[in-house]
């Protein structure tokens, strides 16, 4: 049965997967009325440009309690995409104890508030493939019963969201959903590797960069394009089941080495590369590789961009972004 909603809240909705959910949302739902929380401006000038009349932004700390429980229950919204965090995995060796007070906090904060106020919203939680940590070649593809087992501060804060998320739909019988994200394109988010990597290409054809830096090139990973996650979590919200935790992932495996590469290929420039230890991190996942039979076979969905045409879409997505002075120079 497909789920009807009236009243969407998107949790982080300035960040770069908040701002692109909410544009699917409403390509998908013309009449959908959409409230966020931010923090930090991020895209909030951008929504508030081209979708101003249909947007409500709160600003706000989901880590303060009082605020969070005040906004939910002022929206009382029928669907909660919980996608706030701080993302940066390479900064949290750097900051272990922002991050993962920031992440536990504000999802408890969250969780808490809607088990007081008795909400029947449904919660989608976005958790994160980087919470299996290193799997062994035996285990693979991940299935959702792979123990978890981070190997970075940021993957840690996503396992205790994860986890305490199961706690409130067990013992408190609160509407929850997890989902598990694999590898994915956001030309939005600058601290991912992929996008790190075009925005470097960009700069480079702009003549604002000399050489491409990068870090652990042989982590292999599987992706999906930024329009196939958010109509995934599309219809997580539509057609999930209530309780389930679903890995989401695409078809294309790839070393980050090669996906260097088909970047590269279709530059405008001769790229020139070379390691930085700055952007190594000191423990990496190798290999993310996903079964996502339950997710499909729950709500019928697959990727359709193809992976070469996703590539495509990150570069030229971050060329826009470049010329708009969205890619710090």
């Amino acid at each position: 049965m497909t789920r009807k909603f009236k009243k969407y809240f998107i949790t982080g909705i300035t960040g770069s997967g908040g701002s692109y959910l909410a544009e699917y949302i409403l390509k998908k739902d013309k009449k959908a009325k959409i409230y966020g929380s931010y923090r930090s401006a991020g895209y909030l000038n951008y929504l508030k440009k081209n979708y101003q009349k249909k947007i409500k932004f709160f600003k706000m700390d989901l880590t303060n309690f009082s605020r969070t429980k005040a906004i939910i229950n002022k929206v009382n919204p029928n669907v909660i995409f919980h996608i706030a965090s701080n993302a940066d995995v390479r900064g949290s060796f750097d900051r272990p104890m922002d991050i993962i007070y920031n992440n536990n906090q504000l999802t408890i904060n969250l969780l808490e508030a809607a088990r007081i106020l008795k909400l029947n919203s449904l919660i989608l939680v976005c958790s994160s493939s980087e919470v299996y940590g290193n799997v062994k070649k035996k285990d693979i593809p991940i299935t959702e019963e792979q123990p978890i087992r981070p190997v970075s501060p940021y993957s840690t804060s996503k396992a205790f969201q994860d986890l305490i998320s199961q706690v409130y739909y067990e013992s408190y019988g609160l509407n929850i959903i997890i989902t598990r994200m694999f590898s994915y394109t956001n030309a939005r988010r600058n601290n991912l590797f992929q996008t790190a990597f075009a925005n470097q290409i960009v700069k480079i054809e702009n003549n604002k960069q000399k050489k491409l830096k990068h870090g652990n090139l042989s982590s292999i990973r599987t992706f999906i394009d930024i329009e196939d996650a958010m109509n995934a979590y599309w219809l997580t919200a539509k057609l999930g089941k209530v309780g389930e935790i679903y890995n989401i992932g695409g078809n294309k495996t790839i070393s980050v080495k090669n996906y260097l590469k088909e970047l590269i290929k279709i530059s405008k420039r001769k790229i020139q590369t070379q390691p930085d230890k700055k952007l190594m991190r000191p423990k990496d996942v190798t290999l993310q590789i996903p079964s996502v039979a339950k997710f499909k076979k729950h709500v019928k969905w697959k990727p359709k961009i193809a992976f070469k045409q996703s590539v495509t879409n990150l570069l030229d997505a971050c060329r826009k972004n470049f010329k708009n002075q969205q890619i710090k120079t």
